[in-house]
C-alpha cells in the first residue's frame, strides 16, 4: 500500500518522481531539457513559497511567522486572552476565531462552561474577534467552511489544526504561541525539511479517508519519518479525492507529528470555497517544473484496504482483514503492550474475552468530530445503514456532524433519517468524544470510533482507580458496516452498498445569524465578563544563576503523552482555573506527583520568602553537592523536575506544561521530545526542556543540580555537566538544552512568557 523512500526524491512536472541519487543536475537536464541548481529545487515546492511569503526574519533558514488567522476552543481561549491582556493586549490584529465545541456541555461543572462562553463573547466584542457559539461547529469545520485560503496559513491551539487540502498550511501550539501573536510577535521555527506524500490510484467503494489515513500513520510514526516535517500532498490521484476527502486524510496528519501540511489544489477545490461563498479564497497551488523533496511517501490509493488502529495509538494499525484472520494473536499482542503502556496493577486491559464464535464483538460506535463526522462520511454510514437495524443489545452508535449547516443537510437530504431509523443518535456538533467528555465507553468496553485519537487515560479511563475502556479507530463506513452486523467488526468492503454520494449545498443562514463578526471592530470600553472560576495565573519567578531539582516523577514509557501529563474529559471545565487545574497533573500516571511537587514548591516559596530552608533531604544533598561545587541555596532556585523518554504525544494543550510549573516545576529531563509544540509549551511557561543522551537511571527522590544554569542558556552551550545526588552520592551527568531562539533563551530567563512581555 505504502513506500517510504530512504532518499529524497524531484519531482519533475509535478508527475515524475526521480531519487535524488540518480537525480544529478545533469540527469534532469538531459532527460527533461531542463536546468535547475538542487537548491533551486528545494524552492518550488509549495510550503516553500508558503512559508517565505509569510516570513519576516529575511532569512530563509530561521523563520519568523505572521500568520493570517487563528483559531482557539473554549478550553483554550480563555488562558490564551488572560495571558495576552497580563501583556499588554489592546486588540486583536488577525481574525481571530473562538469556538465552543471542547465545553459545550454546560451540564458539566454547574454555570462553569457557560462562563467560560460568556468570556470568550465579551473578549471578541472587546478586541475584535470571531465568537461561534456552541453546538454550531467544531473548530476545524468552521474554519474550512469560513476562514481557510489558498496560500494562507493560520495557527490554532489545537493540535489537529490543518487545512493544507485547503491550501492553506496550518499548525496547531500551545496557547502561548498565539499570545506571540495576538502581541504582533512572530512564530520561530528552523526551516523545515519537506515531505512528498505521492498519491497515485483511486480508494476502492467503502474505503474512506481515515484508512488511507491511518495507512500512512503506521507507516510514518514510529520511524519518525515526518516528524516535525511538513508533507506535502502530490501526485495524479489527488484529482480522484473530493475535498471531504482530502481533508479526512489531511486533519489526521497530527498523528504523524509533522509541522504541517499542504496539497496541491485544483478545480474541485475551487468548487468547494465557491459553494462556500468564498470562491475568491481559491488560488492553484502546484509545485514548480522541478521540486526537491527531503523524502516520499508512495501511496498507491487502490491498494487501500478497510484499517483498524487497535489500542493504544493511531499508529497501532492492521488491516480489518489481517485483524479478523488473525484475531486471537493480535489482541494477544495489543493486551501484552497495552498492559505494559498502563502499568497500573489494579487493572487489566483485555480484548480476547470480546471474541465471540470467532468474531470480534464491539461495544460501542462513534462518527465525530473534524475526522468523522463530515457529511460525505456520514451520507455514506447512512447508505450502509439504510434499511438496517444496529440491534437491541448493549451495542450503540452515535453521530456528530461537524458543523450546523452539515446537519441541516441531512435532515434536508434524508441521510439524518435513515441513520436515525437504524437506531443511531445524532447529536449536535461537539468534539467531546474525542477527548473522553461525550459517549464516555462502559468500564472494560471497545469503542469502535472515527475520530482523532486512542491513546490510554483518554476516553473515560482511569486506570488507577480501576476503570479501563479502549477505543479503536476505524473509518465511518467500516463503523457502519459493523453496526449493521450487530457490533461484529465489519469491513465496508464486505457489503454490497449502492453509495448515492449526494451533492452538498451549504446554508450560510446559520452562522449569519448566529456568529459575531467583530473582527476590525474592537470595543474597547466592553467589560470581560469573569465567571468565579476564570482565574488569573499565578506569579512565576526568573531563572536563578544556579538550579537545584527533585525528581518528583519517573516515567519510562516509550511515549507520554499530553493527556497522561493533564488529563482531557472531566478536567475540561478547570482550564481556565490554573490553580484547579494543576491538581488533576499525572493523576492517571502517577497519582502522587502534585503531592511530590507541592512539596518542593514549599521549598522555593520559603526561599523566596527569605525563610532558612530547613529540608533535611534537601540539606544532604547540597553537601553532597558541596564536595565538588559550591552551592548559594537562598541565590538557587529549588524546583520540581520530571523525567520520562518521549514526553509530549498529542494535543497541543499548553497545560500539560503549564500545570507544572504552577506547581513549582522548573524542567523536564527527556531523551527526545515527541513534538515541537510540547516542548514549545516548556519554554514558553519558563520550565528548561533538558535532554539527555545518557541511559542514566533516575529515581524519583534524586536531586539534579545544574551549576551557571543561566549563564547556560545565555550562551546556548551545546552539552555541560551536572550533578545527581541519590542517598548522599554524587554522580557527574551530561544535559543539553536543544537550539534556543534568542527570544526562547530570554523567555526562560524571565521564567515565563507572561513575565518576558513585561519588560519587552
Amino acid at each position: 500500500m505504502l513506500e517510504l523512500w530512504k532518499t529524497g526524491a524531484y519531482l519533475i512536472g509535478g508527475r515524475d518522481l526521480v531519487p535524488a541519487d540518480e537525480a544529478a543536475p545533469s540527469h534532469i537536464k538531459a532527460k527533461y531539457q531542463l536546468e535547475v541548481s538542487p537548491e533551486e529545487a528545494k524552492q518550488n515546492t509549495i510550503a516553500y513559497s508558503i512559508l517565505q511569503n509569510h516570513n519576516t526574519s529575511g532569512s530563509a533558514d530561521k523563520l519568523k511567522i505572521k500568520f493570517d488567522c487563528m483559531a482557539s476552543h473554549d478550553i483554550t481561549y480563555v488562558g490564551i486572552i488572560q495571558t495576552a491582556k497580563a501583556s499588554g493586549l489592546k486588540e486583536f490584529p488577525l481574525p481571530y476565531v473562538l469556538t465552543n465545541c471542547h465545553n459545550s456541555l454546560c451540564a458539566v461543572g454547574g454555570t462553569i462552561n457557560e462562563d467560560d462562553h460568556m468570556f470568550g463573547l465579551s473578549a471578541a466584542k472587546k478586541y475584535g474577534g470571531v465568537y461561534v457559539p456552541a453546538h454550531l461547529a467544531v473548530i476545524h469545520q468552521y474554519m474550512r467552511e469560513m476562514m481557510s485560503r489558498c496560500g494562507s496559513m493560520i495557527l490554532g491551539s489545537d493540535s489537529h489544526t490543518r487545512y493544507g487540502a485547503l491550501g492553506t498550511m496550518a499548525i496547531g501550539e500551545g496557547g502561548p504561541e498565539l499570545v506571540k501573536q495576538l502581541l504582533s510577535k512572530t512564530y520561530d521555527v528552523d526551516y523545515p525539511d519537506v515531505v512528498a506524500v505521492y498519491l497515485t490510484g483511486a480508494p476502492a467503494p467503502g474505503v474512506g479517508p481515515q484508512d488511507v489515513a491511518l495507512a500512512i500513520i503506521g507507516s510514518v510514526f514510529q520511524n519518525g519519518y515526518v516528524k516535525n516535517k511538513v508533507m506535502e500532498f502530490v501526485g495524479p490521484g489527488i484529482a480522484n479525492l473530493s475535498v471531504e476527502y482530502r481533508n479526512g486524510i489531511d486533519v489526521m496528519t497530527t498523528e504523524t507529528t509533522c509541522l504541517s501540511s499542504i496539497w496541491e489544489t485544483d478545480s474541485t477545490v475551487k468548487d468547494y470555497l465557491t459553494e462556500h461563498g468564498r470562491s475568491s479564497a481559491y488560488a492553484e497551488l502546484k509545485p514548480g517544473s522541478v521540486a526537491y523533496y527531503d523524502g516520499v511517501v508512495m501511496v498507491d490509493l487502490s491498494k487501500i484496504r478497510p484499517m483498524i488502529a487497535m489500542p493504544f495509538h493511531p499508529s497501532n494499525t492492521y488491516t480489518i482483514e489481517d485483524l479478523k484472520a488473525n484475531l486471537e494473536d493480535i489482541l494477544h499482542e495489543v493486551e501484552t503492550i497495552g498492559n505494559e503502556q498502563l502499568g497500573a496493577p489494579n487493572v487489566t486491559f483485555q480484548l480476547r474475552d470480546k471474541i465471540v464464535n470467532g468474531n470480534l464483538l464491539v461495544d460501542q460506535g462513534v462518527i465525530a468530530g473534524c475526522a468523522g463526522g463530515t457529511f460525505e462520511n456520514l451520507c455514506a454510514a447512512a447508505d450502509i445503514l439504510n434499511h438496517h437495524s444496529i440491534g437491541h443489545d448493549e451495542f450503540a452508535l452515535s453521530a456528530y456532524p461537524s458543523s450546523q449547516p452539515v446537519y441541516m443537510e441531512l435532515i434536508r437530504n434524508g441521510a439524518a433519517a435513515t441513520l436515525m431509523a437504524s437506531g443511531a443518535t445524532l447529536r449536535t456538533a461537539f468534539c467531546g468524544p474525542c477527548f473522553g467528555a461525550g459517549d464516555v465507553p462502559a468500564n472494560n468496553a471497545l469503542s469502535i470510533r472515527h475520530s482523532t485519537r486512542n491513546f490510554p487515560n483518554r476516553e473515560g479511563s482511569k486506570p488507577v482507580s480501576g476503570q479501563i475502556s479502549s477505543v479503536a479507530l476505524m473509518d465511518a463506513r467500516s463503523i457502519a458496516a459493523t453496526a449493521a452486523n450487530g457490533g461484529f467488526l465489519t469491513a465496508a468492503t464486505e457489503l454490497d452498498v449502492e453509495y448515492t454520494n449526494p451533492a452538498y449545498h451549504f446554508d450560510k443562514n446559520v452562522y449569519e445569524n448566529r456568529v459575531y463578526q467583530g473582527f476590525g471592530k474592537p470595543d474597547t470600553s466592553a467589560e470581560l465578563k469573569y465567571g468565579p472560576n476564570i482565574a488569573d495565573w499565578p506569579k512565576m519567578t526568573s531563572l536563578s544563576d544556579d538550579i537545584l531539582l527533585k525528581m518528583v516523577s519517573v516515567i519510562h514509557d516509550p511515549v507520554t503523552t499530553t493527556d497522561e501529563l493533564i488529563p482531557s474529559g472531566e478536567t475540561s471545565s478547570y482550564r481556565s482555573n490554573p490553580l484547579k487545574l494543576a491538581e488533576f497533573a499525572l493523576s492517571r500516571k502517577d497519582p502522587a506527583y502534585v503531592g511530590r511537587a507541592k512539596d518542593v514548591q514549599v521549598l522555593e516559596q520559603n526561599r523566596l520568602n527569605g525563610k532558612t530552608v530547613d529540608n533535611a533531604e534537601l540539606q544532604a544533598a547540597v553537601a553532597a553537592i558541596q564536595t565538588k561545587c559550591p552551592v548559594d541555596v537562598a541565590k538557587t532556585n529549588i524546583g520540581s523536575v520530571i523525567y520520562a523518554v518521549k514526553p509530549g504525544d498529542g494535543s497541543a494543550r499548553e497545560q500539560a506544561a503549564s500545570c507544572q510549573k504552577v506547581l513549582g516545576g522548573y524542567a523536564n529531563i527527556a531523551k527526545e521530545y515527541a513534538t515541537k509544540r510540547y516542548r514549545s509549551n516548556l519554554i514558553n511557561w519558563g520550565m528548561l526542556p533538558f535532554i539527555t543522551a545518557d541511559d542514566t537511571a533516575f529515581e524519583v527522590g534524586d536531586f539534579v543540580y545544574v551549576p551557571g544554569i543561566k549563564q547556560i542558556v545565555k550562551n546556548g552551550t551545546p552539552t555541560f555537566p551536572a550533578y545527581l545526588v541519590r542517598g548522599g552520592n554524587l554522580t557527574e551527568i551530561q544535559l543539553g538544552l536543544g537550539a534556543l531562539t534568542p527570544d526562547e533563551k530570554e523567555i526562560i530567563e524571565s521564567g515565563c512568557l507572561i513575565n518576558y512581555y513585561k519588560t519587552h
